[in-house]
């Protein structure tokens, strides 16, 4: 059975409220409820601005944060796109000091880390589903596009995933022989592209079928692979080879 640990003693500047003598704060049996639940039942069992109420339990332990943790689903739309947010958006949010936004950032680079483990030393067009995951939760909810390469070894297994660039909320400048010269000096054989659409919607456009068709055309002398381009968004993602583009 999954348990929490238990709550640590309440920072400088963060105690409860006082209450008349033997009274209990009102949020401290929901807090118990909430954990049981996870518990018992774990996190698909519940709603995620309750998943974020058991974050916050642990950055704000002397308040109710079910308000708070509801408000930033209402802001950021989801469990996962509060996580993936900038701390300066997070901390436009009353009551979420930078403090809470490191928490809520470390939530997201464990997710991360745990992904990136799932296709750690497995060749990775065999392991497309964990790839995606990984990708998903790296870009998905990214507020700028940003453009990385996975580079392969002959085994198709990952010898390095680098970001290529990082550009507005709809556009990220990419040199097609900039990838050619990192997967020379790496001794890639083969490349998996990917860049995210904060838009949410992951259909290529115009611009990202040329981009992929221009490094194709580079890489292709060299001896190197193109295995895919995936475009990520909140909404799904796009395999410009699914699609039969490339």
């Amino acid at each position: 059975m999954v348990r929490l640990p238990a709550e640590p003693p309440a920072p400088p500047g963060l105690a409860e409220a006082p209450t008349s003598a033997g009274e209990t704060p009102h949020y401290h049996g929901h807090r118990e409820r909430l954990r049981a639940r996870f518990a018992e039942a774990g996190a698909e069992a519940l709603a995620d601005y309750e998943l974020l109420e058991l974050v916050l339990f642990r950055a704000i332990p002397r308040r109710d944060v079910k308000p708070l943790a509801k408000a930033l689903i209402r802001r950021f739309g989801s469990f996962a796109e509060v996580v993936s947010a900038e701390p300066a958006r997070l901390t436009e949010v009353e009551g979420v000091s930078a403090g809470v936004a490191a928490d809520l950032k470390l939530i997201a680079a464990a997710g991360r880390r745990l992904a990136r483990g799932a296709i750690a030393g497995r060749p990775l067009l065999s392991s497309w589903s964990a790839l995606l995951e990984y990708l998903r939760a790296t870009m998905a909810f990214s507020g700028r596009e940003e453009f990385r390469v996975l580079f392969l070894d002959r085994r198709n297994h990952l010898i390095a995933d680098e970001v290529q660039g990082r550009g507005t909320v709809d556009h990220t400048p990419v040199y097609p022989r900039e990838v050619a010269r990192r997967a020379l000096e790496l001794s890639a054989t083969a490349i998996i592209l990917a860049h995210n659409h904060p838009s949410g919607d992951p259909t290529p456009s115009g611009a990202d079928i040329r981009m992929t068709r221009e490094i194709v055309s580079v890489l292709d002398p060299l001896g190197i692979v193109v295995h895919d381009h995936v475009i990520l968004g909140r909404d799904g993602h796009a395999s410009l080879k699914g699609l039969q583009l490339i």
